[in-house]
């Protein structure tokens, strides 16, 4: 079986998420080729060589794909995808952007958000906000799919593999770039800190998410949200941790005032170490921790701070 990894990288720099897709092609097949697909991209195709199961990186380096639009990056998928078995991307928000269409191009149906790899034709992956895993077996010929990266620990090193350039000057001229608008923070980002610390209604407003701060910086951690603190117009949606959000698996997830509504749960109940405070002792959120206190958010914080 031949598998085709599309690598997540952004100014160049690789991301983690790579790796942990490479772990889930390894379960799949021997032969791992890792597309790199960018503009001034030399050093992320670097990176992936080193990633312990990868055979080849193909390396487009063109500015037709800086910054990835997935139209000309699913055409570009599709000309490389006649020798592979599987293609696999991880389900960001790059991921899932392209992979539908690729699939939509070779008429196959995708496999979304796998979480274990039980043979080359079988997959697990969650159902229902996460409540239940299905697992299911695909008959494609070709099978497409989206992996849930922080389901997968990431693939170690190896000696550098090759890095085969190709050339390719097309590009698809149905949409173009115009710019972004992003948030600039110091913090470590949601999917990729290894520590998070998040807010859910019980911090009552917007003002309170700086208790956060002090905690978040002794930790190097990043600061989340629950939906409910998001619909309230606390904080902005890009630090929403849910179904609906984003999914996360650090090492250890603070969740604080959050009362642990099924589509939060769904989003990090895979951390390694779940810490909950919340006055309320019959709170959800208690059911997946391993480590509860029912306290009163605004004495807990300083004095959480302070012992750090």
């Amino acid at each position: 079986m031949s598998v085709l990894v599309i690598a997540e990288h952004e100014n160049g720099v690789l991301k983690p998420e790579t790796a942990k897709v490479v772990s889930a092609a390894v379960k799949i097949g021997s032969q791992v080729d890792v597309l790199v697909a960018g503009h001034n991209v030399a050093g992320a195709a670097d990176a992936v060589a080193s990633i312990a199961g990868v055979s080849v990186v193909k390396l487009v380096d063109n500015a037709n794909f800086e910054h990835q639009l997935a139209e000309s990056t699913a055409d570009l998928i599709v000309e490389l995808a006649g020798g592979y078995s599987h293609i696999l991307a991880s389900a960001s928000t790059t991921g899932k952007n392209i992979l539908p269409r690729v699939a939509a191009l070779l008429d196959k149906s995708q496999i979304s958000e796998i979480v274990d790899v039980i043979d080359a034709d079988t997959f697990k992956r969650p159902i229902y906000a996460g409540n239940a895993i299905a697992t299911v077996k695909s008959l494609e010929s070709q099978k497409i799919i989206t992996v849930r990266a922080s389901a997968f620990d990431a693939a170690g090193e190896q000696g550098p593999v090759a890095v085969e350039a190709l050339s390719n000057e097309n590009a698809n001229t149905l949409s173009s770039f115009v710019g972004v608008e992003q948030t600039e923070s110091e913090r470590p980002e949601l999917t990729a800190a290894p520590v998070i610390i998040s807010g859910g209604r019980g911090m009552q407003n917007g003002d309170n998410f700086a208790l956060l701060n002090g905690v978040a910086d002794k930790l190097g951690a990043a600061i989340g949200a629950s939906r409910a603190a998001v619909d309230a117009g606390f904080v902005p949606n890009d630090m929403q941790v849910g179904q609906t959000g984003k999914i996360v698996a650090p090492d250890l997830y603070i969740a604080v005032g959050i009362s642990g509504a099924i589509q939060h749960l769904a989003g990090m109940k895979d951390s390694k170490v779940i810490v909950a405070i919340n006055k309320d002792p019959e709170a959800p959120i208690f059911q997946v921790a391993d480590y509860g206190l029912v306290a009163d958010l605004f004495d807990v914080l300083p004095e959480l701070e302070q012992a750090l």
